[in-house]
């Protein structure tokens, strides 16, 4: 464990744990003894690594959510891009028509 602790890695998981609410106190109490390097801290090697796997899991499933939500937005952009792409197109060639017409009939 001592090891960890020098490591850049030892002090981001600490602001992940005091940052995450979805740790439960006494949880966040023990992890935090442990990565403070804390004399008191009593040796729970087991349950650090389920709260930890746990802590991964939801990052993970959060991950997968935004991820899926932003493609979603992507594609609804993209679509409506086209659709807005088509509707400059057709615009576009009426107003080309009418003033053909207009530069026809001041013409006339």
């Amino acid at each position: 464990a001592g090891g960890f602790l020098q490591t850049a890695t030892a002090p981001v998981l600490r602001r992940i744990v005091q940052r995450s609410e979805d740790i439960e106190d006494s949880d966040r109490q023990q992890l935090l003894a442990f990565l403070s390097g804390d004399a008191r801290y009593a040796p729970a090697s087991g349950q650090i690594t389920g709260i930890l796997k746990q802590m991964l899991e939801t990052m993970e499933k959060d991950l997968a959510e935004a991820t899926a939500q932003e493609e979603a937005a992507i594609k609804s952009y993209e679509e409506l891009m086209a659709a807005k792409a088509k509707e400059v197109e057709a615009l576009t060639a009426a107003i080309e028509s009418k003033t053909k017409l207009i530069g026809e009939l001041g013409v006339a």
